[in-house]
């Protein structure tokens, strides 16, 4: 916990420091608590039962970790596939980039026709936010291997797979981890916007519901709570980055 600490002291400084301006705002300039709550008013409104916040979140976490992680698993596959073949690349790729052009608003509607109402929908728009940046920066990161290497294991007779995970993998890394940051981040506003557009569950549903009787303190509870499982999945790519790369380069 110290260790921790010592190394996060300006990060936990500047969010202390962000409460703080919030709470002096409030106070001093005497703004009415429909228009920003302080930050005592916004904990408050955890107490209100019939909010239901603790299933709420949960909802909303197994939304945007569901979909991240469908996103992860078929952004890397296709990346590796793309990589083994280039007819498949030239002939996907261009396709794939453009239908994620197509804007996610208009998807949700078409979403809850195809795979019913609910969380399972979400989880599929969050999908298709979170995964192309991964199936790029992955496929970047498999084509930055030197192909000379590539070549002289072949010559090894080393398979596909063993070129894969002994050099591809290991060098593609900090690329996937950039894609993976990138994704966590949309993750979490993919969540969101299926839940605005057809839900009864999540932390989404619920802003709309408390913004008809302007109960700004749970709207502002809502967001803090839609922040926290994103910085959660964030922490949890960073942990997870930190301990491959550095094994990967302690193994070398």
């Amino acid at each position: 916990m110290i260790a921790f600490l010592r190394r996060h002291w300006l990060a936990i400084l500047s969010h202390v420091a962000l409460i703080a301006v919030w709470w002096l705002f409030v106070a001093l300039g005497d703004v009415p608590k429909y228009i920003m709550p302080s930050p005592v008013e916004t904990i408050a409104s955890l107490g209100q039962a019939n909010y239901d916040w603790v299933n709420n979140t949960l909802v909303t976490g197994a939304e945007v970790f569901g979909g991240y992680a469908l996103g992860v698993v078929v952004g890397v596959g296709l990346a590796l596939i793309f990589s083994w073949s280039a007819t498949l690349n030239a002939a996907f790729m261009p396709l794939l980039v453009s239908l994620n052009m197509i804007p996610k608003v208009a998807l949700g509607p078409l979403f809850i026709v195809w795979f019913s109402y609910g969380i399972g929908s979400n989880i599929l728009i969050v999908f298709s936010l979170c995964f192309l940046p991964i199936l790029l920066t992955t496929a970047r990161g498999l084509k930055e291997v030197e192909p000379e290497l590539i070549d002289l294991v072949r010559a090894l007779r080393g398979s596909r797979w063993q070129i894969f995970t002994k050099i591809q993998l290991p060098g593609a890394l900090p690329y996937v981890f950039a894609g993976m940051k990138v994704g966590a981040i949309l993750a979490v506003a993919g969540a969101i916007v299926g839940e605005f557009i057809a839900s009864d569950r999540g932390l989404g549903y619920l802003m709309l519901q408390v913004q008809v009787t302007l109960d700004t303190a749970a709207m502002f509870m809502s967001v803090l709570l839609i922040t926290l499982v994103g910085v959660v999945l964030y922490a949890l790519v960073l942990w997870l980055e930190r301990s491959l790369i550095v094994q990967d380069a302690r193994v070398r």
